[in-house]
């Protein structure tokens, strides 16, 4: 097993303008970020549209980030209700060459039943071919992963760790025993890395990587000038969410593509301010 890297991307989807994944796009940002000094990618992520992907595209995307780097350690995120709709998806993503899955908590049918969400992780473990993350996204799926349901998970030989995106260090103090054995914390959210890091957490999976993945490398290892530059960069992107995440990579020289809709681009004058704000950057 590779090891895991500590800064992540939850790198974009490029469609192209018939609405398809572009796979050459996407080959072209894996190289783009490699040469960054970014050796882990989550292609499927919620950032990139892993809802709106298609029986296929999973395992694409995957392909094609192997292609773009070799030797990186690809998680591939995994949205699904059912167990047997999650356990198809990451035999996608398994076959294609993922190292491990990255699987978004239930939001429909079983959301806030927290017994249920915790047999659904047991059952995916169980089965899967490859290691599995937790993904506790409650801005995506309005509903938080209780951190006891977590731990008592964190205790599945084939449960490595959990990507937890609802921004609160605090929850962090919680796994210290899990941490202590070996389960890894992924922060999630740009605003929280440096805190995070100072709890404990292992490294950060972010959106921003796409656009600033120096900042984010630095934040999440303890830095607080990266963490004080990141948040200055966030708070004029994160508020437009995925399309505001799309503009700022597109600015940073990442093939963004287009949006799945209902997703739509920012406005011009929203995307200039991004613009703005990315070269400003780069002149510090």
């Amino acid at each position: 097993m590779k090891d895991y890297p500590r800064a992540m991307v939850a790198i974009v989807t490029p469609f192209d303008t018939e609405g398809n994944v572009d796979g050459e796009a996407h080959v072209h940002n894996v190289r783009h970020l490699s040469a960054q000094g970014c050796t882990g990618f989550v292609p499927a992520g919620s950032t990139g549209e892993g809802p709106y992907l298609e029986k296929g595209e999973r395992g694409a995307l995957v392909a094609a980030t192997r292609q773009g780097a070799e030797g990186s350690f690809i998680l591939c995120g995994i949205n699904a209700e059912s167990v047997r709709q999650a356990l198809a998806q990451i035999v996608e993503a398994a076959d294609a060459g993922a190292d491990a899955v990255l699987v978004l908590t239930p939001g429909t049918l079983v959301r806030g039943n927290h017994d249920r969400v915790a047999a659904f992780y047991t059952e995916i473990a169980d089965a899967a071919p490859v290691p599995v993350l937790l993904y506790s996204n409650p801005n995506v799926t309005g509903y938080e992963l209780p951190t006891d349901t977590i731990n008592k998970l964190a205790n599945h030989r084939n449960i490595h760790g959990i990507k937890d995106s609802g921004g609160n260090p605090d929850r962090i103090d919680d796994h210290a025993t899990a941490i202590q054995n070996g389960f890894i914390v992924y922060a999630g959210a740009s605003r929280a890395l440096l805190e995070s890091h100072k709890r404990g957490a292992y490294g950060a999976i972010t959106a921003s990587a796409n656009y600033v993945f120096g900042l984010v490398a630095a934040a999440s290892s303890g830095d607080p000038n990266g963490q004080a530059e990141l948040d200055a960069v966030i708070a004029v992107v994160e508020r437009h969410g995925i399309p505001g995440a799309k503009r700022a990579a597109a600015a940073a020289g990442i093939k963004s593509g287009t949006l799945r809709h209902p997703l739509t681009p920012v406005d011009d004058t929203i995307g200039q301010e991004i613009d703005t704000a990315l070269v400003s950057l780069k002149q510090h």
